[in-house]
């Protein structure tokens, strides 16, 4: 047994909605086939855009969409992804497969997603291999409202109102694919490029300078202490990899206890990250203005048996719907200085939420998780204190339990739970300080196997379900947690 106490008149900030935010990449089939197929595809689309795929990212409720890169970022020049298509230039995608990149969906194409699905844009430009001048321009082109070269330019194009862009990022990674620079000077191109990334009329950029890979302490402390006064954010990346090596990740769908556990630990270790990077920003941003940016976050694994190995694509199971309820919980446990993430990716790519193929379209364990968070969305985390029991493992061992909770606008309380251990049930006993709860409702999302998958020929085979394992008596709520789940309670 736990025990868990949830301390309902201590809040300690709000779960910034952009917590749930979701990456894009011109990766594989993520772009096209999986939200762009053309306004001729037999597919029913929308401009172009899927309709299905369309649907499933605006029941979400997605806030933010990070795009187009990743390492293709740093590669990509925004002019060639404007104007007629017919018109526009081919590029070579050299960093993911070696394709050819005929550039139909650009700018225009994702801010049109990002309206239909209701999210806020989230671009990433182009330090490795552009110019200043290059990316000035594009912030003209989009958010510049009155007569000049790039606004008239996108008046021709067909959009006359400027955009609202508010978060843009300047460069990708740029200690490993966005140009193996050293954390010196990519401070000094970052102050340098960002400075004309301009405010035209009331748009207000929030700009995002490339953090640390993994545990690269010093990279956050010389970013910190030479341009932290000129970013509004900085990135973190971190994937979930249960291999030793990127050469041997591990598989997606076949895998057993052993490589659930490490798996799981691995996940976990974001914690530690965030706890680190978050002291070494404390030491020169103490009011937390600077927002830790997660834009990239989730598994990787071997790419499946007989697909393009640069495609990135892998299965989705039960286990990926752990990681991503473990993440989520220690994001919002870190709202204070965790100001967005970005799962990587959104469809057919890494830890998808969505895998289609031609005009069929599945969600993914991680999909739902999503879905069954999303009430955390801009609610108040609130105070909780768990007597943990160990998840036990050979001679290792991890917390049982993951769990965040948090209090909404309309007063209800929400309590997301991982139990870690795939084998052991879990009895979960809350009592609440600072108010009075009597009713109890919840969702489940488990599988009898750890590799239980959705597929195009069983679509549903990992989906929620109503939970109705938790009672609530004299203020006091117990849960029949079974082993590897993931349930969120709405307590009222």
């Amino acid at each position: 047994m736990i025990n868990v106490t949830i301390n309902a008149d201590v809040k300690k900030g709000t779960i910034n909605k952009n917590i749930y935010g979701h990456f894009a990449e011109h990766l594989g089939r993520c772009i096209y086939e999986g939200i762009w197929v053309g306004e001729d595809s037999h597919i029913p689309n929308t401009n172009g855009i899927r309709n299905d795929v369309m649907e499933a990212l605006r029941n979400l409720k997605i806030p933010v969409l990070r795009w187009p890169g990743g390492c293709f970022a740093d590669e990509y020049h925004w002019k060639e992804g404007i104007g007629p298509r017919k018109d526009r230039p081919y590029m070579i995608n050299t960093h993911w497969g070696g394709v050819v990149e005929n550039n139909h969906f650009g700018t225009h194409e994702f801010m049109m997603l990002c309206e239909l699905i209701g999210a806020e844009p989230y671009i990433c430009g182009n330090v490795g291999s552009g110019t200043i001048y290059e990316m000035q321009q594009w912030i003209e082109y989009m958010t510049f409202g009155g007569n000049s070269t790039m606004a008239d330019l996108r008046r021709a194009n067909g959009r006359e109102k400027p955009w609202k862009l508010k978060y843009f990022g300047i460069g990708n990674e740029n200690w490993g694919c966005g140009g193996n620079m050293t954390p010196e000077y990519y401070a000094d191109l970052y102050r340098r490029y960002s400075t004309y990334v301009r405010n035209y009329g009331d748009n207000t950029v929030y700009k995002v300078a490339c953090g640390p890979n993994v545990d690269d302490y010093n990279w956050t402390d010389v970013l910190m202490k030479k341009a932290g006064h000129l970013m509004d954010g900085l990135s973190l990346h971190y994937y979930t990899i249960p291999g030793l090596f990127w050469e041997g990740k591990g598989s997606a769908a076949e895998f057993d206890e052993d490589e659930w556990f490490i798996t799981l630990k691995k996940a976990l270790h974001i914690d530690e990250l965030i706890k680190k990077h978050s002291t070494i920003m404390d030491k020169y941003d103490p009011d937390k203005r600077v927002g830790l940016i997660v834009d990239e976050w989730g598994s990787w694994y071997d790419a499946e048996s007989g697909t393009n190995p640069g495609f990135l694509f892998q299965q989705n199971t039960l286990r990926d719907a752990l990681i991503a309820g473990i993440s989520l919980n220690i994001f919002n446990s870190h709202c204070d200085r965790v100001q967005m993430a970005n799962i990587a990716q959104t469809i057919n790519v890494l830890q998808a939420i969505i895998h289609t193929e031609d005009e069929k379209m599945l969600l993914t364990p991680t999909y739902h998780i999503f879905d069954m968070y999303k009430v955390h969305q801009d609610a108040e985390l609130l105070d909780v204190h768990v007597k943990n029991t160990m998840y036990k493992y050979g001679k290792d061992a991890i917390p049982q339990i993951s769990i965040s909770s948090s209090v909404d606008k309309d007063d209800k309380i929400h309590i997301s739970m991982c139990n870690l251990d795939p084998n052991g049930e879990l009895e979960v006993v809350c009592e609440f300080r600072g108010t009075s709860r009597t009713e109890v409702s919840g969702t489940i999302l488990t599988a009898t196997e750890m590799n239980a998958m959705n597929t195009f020929d069983n679509p549903n085979k990992v989906a929620p379900t109503s939970f109705d394992s938790a009672t609530i008596v004299d203020n006091k709520l117990t849960v029949s947690l079974p082993a590897k789940s993931v349930v969120v309670l709405e307590v009222c």
